[in-house]
């Protein structure tokens, strides 16, 4: 065994026992330097896991292709394992935790031989900082080491900040046969442990991502006081110099790494408007010294959806992608040894590799080059409006915590929350419509509350009750006022009403307002909505009456909607708050006046 960078008993007692159990030829510790990470890249070159790509146009990035049937995170096959399953609650896939343990080590038996056990000692935050926790995922693949390099703080300073504690995420990772029948990621909330196997997709095996940031440290902040949220963070910075920062929650496709790296509309950059990404995608929530809640991005970097990201839709994402990153599953440029995907531009490569491996035609081929789910795993720090707060140990102070969802009749442009059990009722309530784009037809309501459906874990009625504890500990002066927008309301030939991308900061302007009590905002049955007179439309082509059409209740449709809202909370029995109860009533009773 290589020599181990760390004394730490429990450390080297559960390494011990995970050697026994998968046997692998060779054993290395992930110090984290430049030179070790140099020479795995060096490797997976070699043995063809990555491609290197064109240094002169993308210096040290790397394309990497997964098995076809290993492309996405498998939520059926995501487990909570908790010792009663209560505590999983009805959103989650439950198994017992004995049972699971023996099903995963039967799997992952042997599965490291012939192989190398990398060890990456890894810190969610900065490494030292009040709100970070500490992980060890052990794996047998290159592709997740470099990647785990790019998302966390990795290395020999991370096992420094660790010393002797027994207070870390113990995380295996084995590829084994990449077999989707066999394919587990399971997380132990009461152990602080996950287990993934048969998957080498990221959203599978990266574990500090979802299966820690998320499922394990929600559980962690429901013990520990504090919060693990599916959010975004930005810093809205007003032409005085002052930066207010948000929070914001969104189901899949509704825009969210596009908001924590908005580009102001010119004429608010003209008055000197900028907004800052402190994080696109988690925080870690906890109250500071002053009573405010404070959020840090525990992550590193950005895994990033590649379609679609191009020089219009998010120009700061593209750009973060130019150096340093490893893509996966997108489409290989021959004629430039660059990458492409669709919605990259209107020019796709004839000479190219689609993601499968396969020669590709973009001129030709009814084929996509590259994978819906594609993936950037990019380094934060080369994000254009990276905020210079991003390794600010203490967090930022939190004004505002905005939910979202894509509504094509039903949710107003923004309306706020009339307290915070009413915010965390908004919360509650969130959806998206699933849109068959071609006919304009609207689905249905998939709810995703705090848009956690996939990542709380633990019972959401217990997580809902979490919610409310911490707005009884916050001085109403304090707490983040809180909101709702959707960006997506449309007139009945399918059009969107609102432009949506930069412009949002037009409505991000008025919720600082509204934090700050320098506007009024009118009362309805479902909160406070804005006047169009006080959202700033200069330089739109919309006028005040148009706005006031995407700023109404529609009592009839909000009606049907809450006996959604009667069936999701059904499912919670009696771990359902009694507080989002009276919520609900509330705002029945409000629609009834």
């Amino acid at each position: 065994m290589e020599t181990n960078l760390t004394s730490n008993k429990s450390l080297l007692a559960w390494l011990d026992e995970k050697v026994e159990l998968l046997k692998p030829s060779e054993i290395v510790w992930i110090d984290g330097s430049k030179e070790q990470i140099d020479a795995l890249k060096a490797e997976a070159v070699e043995t063809g896991e990555m491609i290197k790509l064109n240094e002169e146009l993308l210096p040290d990035c790397y394309l990497h292709r997964t098995a076809e049937n290993d492309v996405a995170r498998v939520e059926d096959r995501t487990l909570i394992c908790s010792k009663n399953e209560k505590d999983a609650g009805p959103t989650n896939h439950w198994m017992d935790p004995q049972e699971c343990y023996k099903m995963l080590y039967d799997i992952a038996a042997g599965s490291y031989e012939g192989r190398t056990m990398y060890i990456i000692p890894y810190s969610m935050g900065p490494v030292g900082s009040p709100f970070s926790k500490i992980g060890i995922e052990i794996t047998d693949s290159i592709y997740v080491v470099l990647n785990m390099n790019i998302m966390t703080r990795v290395g020999k300073a991370v096992l420094d900040a660790l010393g002797d504690s027994d207070d870390w995420v113990r995380g295996m990772h084995c590829k084994c046969d990449v077999d989707p029948e066999k394919r587990w990621i399971c997380q132990f909330p009461e152990d602080n442990t996950i287990i993934s196997v048969n998957s080498a997709y990221g959203g599978n095996v990266l574990l500090g991502k979802k299966c820690f940031a998320l499922r394990i440290a929600s559980y962690l902040g429901k013990n520990e006081g504090w919060q693990a949220e599916h959010m975004l963070i930005l810093g809205l910075q007003k032409p005085d110099g002052e930066v207010k920062y948000i929070c914001a929650a969104f189901p899949s496709a509704c825009g969210k790494t596009n908001l924590a790296m908005l580009i102001p509309p010119e004429g608010y950059q003209a008055k000197g408007y900028k907004v800052w990404c402190v994080g696109d995608d988690i925080s870690w929530i906890r109250k500071g010294p002053d009573g405010r809640l404070y959020a840090i991005n525990p992550e590193n970097g950005f895994f990033g959806v590649a379609p679609g990201t191009n020089m219009k839709s998010n120009p700061n994402a593209l750009k973060s992608t130019m150096q340093g990153t490893i893509f996966t599953n997108v489409c290989h440029n021959l004629d430039n040894n660059t990458v492409w995907w669709e919605g990259l531009d209107k020019n796709p490569p004839t000479n190219a590799i689609d993601w499968k491996g396969n020669p590709w035609n973009g001129a030709e081929s009814d084929e996509k080059g590259a994978h819906p789910n594609s993936r950037f795993t990019a380094p934060a720090v080369n994000c254009p409006c990276i905020s210079s707060e991003f390794e600010n140990p203490q967090g930022v102070p939190i004004s505002a915590i905005v939910f979202g969802g894509r509504r094509a009749k039903l949710t107003p442009l923004v309306y706020q929350s009339k307290d915070w059990n009413h915010g965390v009722f908004v919360g509650s309530i969130m959806g998206s419509e699933t849109t068959a784009a071609a006919t304009g037809a609207v689905g249905v309501v998939r709810r995703d509350p705090m848009a956690m459906l996939p990542f709380c874990g633990y019972n959401m009625g217990d997580y809902w009750k979490h919610w409310i504890e911490i707005g009884e500990t916050l001085d109403p002066e304090k707490a983040p006022k809180i909101f709702n927008v959707n960006w997506f309301r449309k007139d009945d030939e399918g059009n969107f009403l609102w432009p949506g991308f930069g412009d949002n900061l037009r409505v991000l302007d008025w919720i600082i307002d509204r934090c700050d009590g320098k506007v009024d905002a009118q009362d309805t049955a479902i909160g406070y909505l804005p006047y169009a007179k006080d959202i700033n439309l200069e330089g739109l082509d919309m006028t005040e009456d148009e706005l006031d059409k995407i700023l109404d209740v529609d009592k009839a449709a909000w009606e049907e909607e809450l006996k959604g809202v009667d069936e999701l909370y059904a499912k919670f029995g009696d771990t359902l708050p009694e507080e989002l109860a009276a919520k609900l009533a509330e705002v029945k009773a409000n629609l009834e006046k």
